[in-house]
């Protein structure tokens, strides 16, 4: 016969040398709000992977391969549509989203160049195009078309949508602020690279990608300090949006039911 359990235990003694302090830890999201399949978010991302694909090849069957991908703007397209397109598997299998950080970087370069283009290149004088001063020929008909719809597309509608896809279909991802300096590190091997290949090429007006990058029209210091400036408000970029990113609520779970009901008590 078993001894009855007391109705009360008496609290234990603290074990000398041994202390432990309990840091406060916040649950994954997937144990709160288990991920669910949404077809629409799914569609959503797959026609904005699409038209930045094809954006992309309309830009380079008009200027070539060469010169049209060494664009940061064409590079941080290709990125987006490959991060979009996968994130739309996720949403169509009900998986897990990508990580923040590379979410993150998708939509930070191609905001980034998206702002480059209509603060520093949209009122350059010669006009500035991706395909650059070696496309001369106007194409016509369907191919005028799609010639005249890409620009708009890279700079200005591929970057609201994926700003609209960050706001109002994603989630508030775990991104901390260090991973701005490690944002920095590509456009920053990018913009050295640009620099040190356009240094080895004969002169002329498709020597550099950029017109502020030409040390023969600015001038050495000149091109190395819009190109600081350059880094630093991309770093001031990456900073706001991971402000934003950890401030800002879950468009998920707004209006979203937890399925617990409060009842009157019993008795």
């Amino acid at each position: 016969m078993t001894a009855p359990i007391p109705r009360d235990i008496p609290d234990l003694p603290v074990i000398p040398g041994r202390r432990t302090n309990l840091t406060p830890s916040s649950p994954p999201a997937g144990a709160v709000a288990p991920p669910v399949r949404r077809p629409l978010t799914a569609v959503y991302r797959l026609l904005v992977a699409l038209a930045a694909l094809a954006a992309v090849t309309v830009e380079i069957l008009l200027g070539g391969p060469a010169r049209v991908l060494s664009h940061f703007t064409i590079q941080s397209t290709l990125l987006l549509a490959a991060v979009t397109l996968a994130s739309a598997g996720r949403a169509w299998t009900a998986r897990r989203p990508l990580p923040g950080a590379l979410t993150g970087a998708a939509l930070l370069y191609v905001v980034a160049a998206a702002l480059l283009h209509h603060v520093l290149l949209a009122d350059a004088a010669p006009a500035y195009t991706v395909t650059g001063p070696a496309a001369t020929a106007d194409p016509t008909g369907t191919a005028g078309t799609l010639a005249a719809l890409a620009p708009p597309a890279l700079h200005t509608l591929l970057p609201v949508a994926a700003v609209l896809d960050r706001l109002l279909l994603s989630p508030p991802a775990r991104i901390r602020f260090v991973h701005a300096a490690a944002w920095l590190l590509y456009p920053t091997a990018h913009l050295v690279l640009v620099l040190a290949i356009g240094g080895l090429l004969p002169a002329g007006p498709a020597r550099y990608l950029y017109p502020f990058q030409d040390p023969g029209r600015h001038g050495h210091p000149y091109v190395l300090g819009v190109s600081l400036l350059l880094l630093l408000a991309l770093y001031c970029l990456a900073l706001a949006l991971i402000a934003l990113d950890r401030t800002r609520p879950d468009p998920l779970r707004l209006g979203a039911k937890t399925g617990f009901r409060l009842r009157p008590p019993v008795g």
